[in-house]
């Protein structure tokens, strides 16, 4: 413990992140006061013992995790509530906020746009004299409504709209949780074309800009290396289509089509070295100016005018304010990359939105840059030995060679965070970026940003060209590298406590300093072997009884459903990474008698008479389980159902046959009594009309 020294403050965030995990996953709403009050005196506990490393550490840590529970606790209860939407067709008022271009669908060449409201209002009967809402929706615009707008305009437009919807089946994706700290109400689609109220504001130039971008992109690289680039450099991501989206995804590469920490960090590196190349080129410069400073808060102004280019996304945001201290701790002459550096960066996100530690993309970063900066420290010395005294082919080797280790470090960090929420497998990842991201590095961006700089002057053709050629290298590399076997191997969902001890192994073996920090690899194999390990549901119910999967003989058997019950039936499939069948045929028309794992089920995956007519003695005689699309109206007495009602009340249904008999968890048992689940019935905050005073 002593040893460890100032290094044992770098498990402050992750304590603040047990915490804020404790709360999120309650199935209650807990009190205040006994945390508030346990933390008042652990506090005071600190100060006595402050001069007791043990006990200090212990006393911090316990601290660390009273004060992520209640700060999780705080910024649920700042969001606004979910409010009603209105349940049919209805003209919405509202100001854009963004405008974004969705990739092609399946089967189309042309993909869609999408446009963010807020301030929204309704003009129905119900809701006349609402107040703006204080959440935002997202609509999706009609295909052939060639309406331009920019963000600051106020439109209105008839739209079908819905609230978020809950988990497909319990332990799933919460869109509901996610909404609720987002700040969305929910979504829609256009029914008609978009009206201007009003014309957008000066806001609205960095939209403007980015079309002209993208414009003068496909001029010079056409196809899908120009959709690229323009993904890169003005974040329009619409045009990749899906062929080549499942070529990244398949060969580990699909952070590259997404803007996000890795891109500001390269843009940040190329403007940095640049910057200082050409200051410390004049001796003068280089012996009077702070160059390293210069360089340094240069390539942080370039990161922000990068970050807003590209829309503003959130794992950029977030990246760019882990860019902050890093830039602040070069300035002020600290080690900007450095475990400590990096649990401040962390502990400073965690306190101001706690919710961060469910978010795919704050567990990545932080996985890749924690084994980034634990690998540097142990392989530091052999790096410098490569370099050796000086040399241009040792600097370049070297310089390669980091390149190529830091891929590897953080696509082995990242590798197994990647399983637990994508649910594939992809052994060639590593390789994929240890090709494409020193190719991204040293070639594409900083191509890419010199165009960008000769843009006004008309001059992108020659930077632009080179970008392509550098692009189409990693398309080749993406396209090879899905072609190799077991490239995209699929895998069952991982359980939430499995993808804990992953994170907490991998903190372990990254945070602890010493031949100890190897027990990390122990929770980390657990985290991986729990994939395999938890049960998984031998039934589903969707969440409005509409579909039902049998899982058995290595086949997801499906029963007859319509195209609102595809996205659960994807989600279904991929987290129990099994193909697709059908169900017995007689279980496709009426009822039927299944037997499983030595139990005998009575389905009714469709019923024209609205269960009108009642199963048979006969049909449930020696039945475990009755399951009906329809009203179960007291059928089978004495044995469990579920019917359209239990869904209604209670969500999707997961069924796990055991020997003692099923054992049935509902989405409702699963998440508990949250601000985000509506309660039975609910359809969200009425819309109520202003006072007369507002």
């Amino acid at each position: 413990m002593v040893e460890q020294g100032r290094r044992l403050f770098c498990w402050l965030p992750v304590a603040v992140a047990l915490g804020a995990l404790t709360y999120l996953t309650l199935r209650f709403e807990p009190p205040l006061w006994p945390a508030s009050g346990i933390s008042g005196c652990v506090a005071v506990a600190v100060w006595f013992w402050r001069k007791h490393p043990a006990l200090l550490f212990l006393f911090l840590v316990f601290l660390g995790l009273l004060v992520g529970f209640l700060d999780a606790s705080w910024q649920t209860r700042r969001q606004p509530p979910m409010p009603s939407l209105p349940t049919r067709a209805s003209v919405v008022t509202g100001q854009v906020i963004a405008l974004e271009t969705l990739p092609p669908r399946p089967g189309s060449d042309e993909g869609g746009r999408r446009i963010i409201l807020a301030h929204a209002k309704f003009d129905t009967p119900v809701d006349a004299g609402m107040a703006p809402l204080k959440r935002t929706l997202r609509l999706k615009l009609r295909d052939d409504d060639s309406a331009s707008t920019l963000p600051g305009s106020t439109v209105q437009i008839r739209a079908m709209l819905r609230s978020p919807s809950a988990p497909s089946w319990p332990g799933g994706r919460d869109l509901q949780q996610e909404a609720w700290f987002s700040g969305s109400a929910g979504s829609g689609y256009a029914l008609g074309t978009l009206q201007h109220v009003d014309s957008a504001d000066a806001t609205a130039g960095l939209e403007g800009l980015r079309e002209v971008i993208e414009a003068r992109i496909e001029k010079v690289l056409p196809g899908q290396t120009g959709a690229i680039a323009a993904t890169l450099l003005a974040g329009e991501a619409g045009g990749i289509d899906a062929s080549t989206r499942q070529e990244f995804a398949a060969s580990g590469l699909a952070h590259l089509l997404a803007v996000a920490g890795l891109h500001l960090g390269l843009v940040m590196a190329v403007v940095t070295v640049s910057v200082r190349a050409f200051l410390t080129a004049f001796e003068r410069l280089a012996l009077y100016w702070p160059c390293r400073e210069i360089a340094a808060v240069s390539g942080f102004f370039a990161g922000i005018g990068y970050v807003l280019l590209t829309g503003a996304h959130l794992p950029s945001v977030r990246a760019l304010g882990m860019a902050a201290l890093v830039t602040l701790a070069l300035v002020t002459g600290r080690r900007a990359l450095s475990i400590r550096s990096l649990a401040l960066i962390a502990l400073v996100i965690l306190l101001v939105s706690p919710v961060s530690v469910l978010d795919v993309s704050f567990q990545m970063s932080f996985a890749a840059v924690m084994g980034l900066t634990a690998g540097y420290e142990v392989l530091r010395e052999p790096l410098a030995r490569l370099r050796g005294e000086g040399g241009s082919v040792r600097v370049i080797l070297s310089h390669l060679a980091a390149l190529s280790l830091t891929s590897l470090l953080a696509g082995l960090a990242t590798l197994p965070v990647s399983m637990a929420h994508f649910g594939v497998f992809q052994p060639w990842f590593v390789l994929a970026n240890m090709l494409a991201v020193p190719l991204a590095a040293v070639w594409i961006m900083p191509a890419g940003l010199l165009s960008l700089l000769l843009m006004p002057l008309h001059a992108t053709g020659l930077p632009l060209t080179l970008m392509g050629w550098g692009i189409r290298i990693i398309q080749i590399i993406a396209h090879t590298v899905a072609m190799f076997p077991f490239a995209y191997e699929p895998v069952p969902a991982m359980p939430g406590w499995g993808l804990a001890a992953l994170l907490l192994g991998l903190c372990w073996l990254c945070l602890w300093k010493g031949w100890p920090r190897l027990v990390g690899l122990g929770p980390i194999g657990v985290g991986i072997l729990s994939i395999w390990m938890a049960p998984h549901p031998d039934l589903l119910v969707s969440a409005d009884a509409g579909l039902l999967v049998l899982r058995g003989d290595g086949v997801l058997m499906v029963g007859p459903h319509g195209s609102l019950e595809n996205l659960a039936l994807q989600d279904w499939e991929r987290a129990l990474a099994l193909p697709m069948g059908s169900l017995p045929p007689d279980c496709m028309t009426g009822l039927c008698r299944v037997s499983l794992k030595g139990q005998t089920m009575l389905l009714r995956a469709k019923d024209s008479l609205d269960g009108v007519r009642l199963p048979s003695e006969q049909d449930c005689q020696g039945i475990s389980l009755f399951v009906s699309a329809s009203p179960a109206r007291n059928a089978c007495p004495g044995v469990p159902f579920i019917d359209r009602f239990s869904v209604w009340r209670n969500g999707a249904y997961a069924v796990f046959l055991y020997r003692g008999g099923p054992e049935l968890v509902s989405d409702r048992s699963w998440r508990g009594s949250r601000p985000w689940v509506p309660a039975i019935g609910s359809h969200g905050m009425p819309n109520l009309p202003l006072a007369e005073a507002e």
